[in-house]
């Protein structure tokens, strides 16, 4: 499996984990409100995706 490929999908699978933990976040007691520890787990992940993507990409197009 090519490099790009498998870091396409662990950050599609990394940002699924994340848009699940908000929605698990959400329904859990208490109902509609989301913990600020959850915001910032989501936050983390979002940017260690942008990180995985956008240094390679970053690289793999510079001229």
């Amino acid at each position: 499996m090519k490099k790009s490929v498998l870091q396409l999908l662990t950050a599609t699978a990394l940002c699924i984990f994340g848009c699940a933990l908000l929605t698990v976040a959400f329904v859990l007691p208490p109902v509609g409100i989301i913990d600020s520890s959850v915001l910032i787990a989501f936050g983390e992940i979002l940017t260690f995706v942008g990180s995985l993507v956008g240094i390679d990409y970053h690289y793999k197009y510079r001229q």
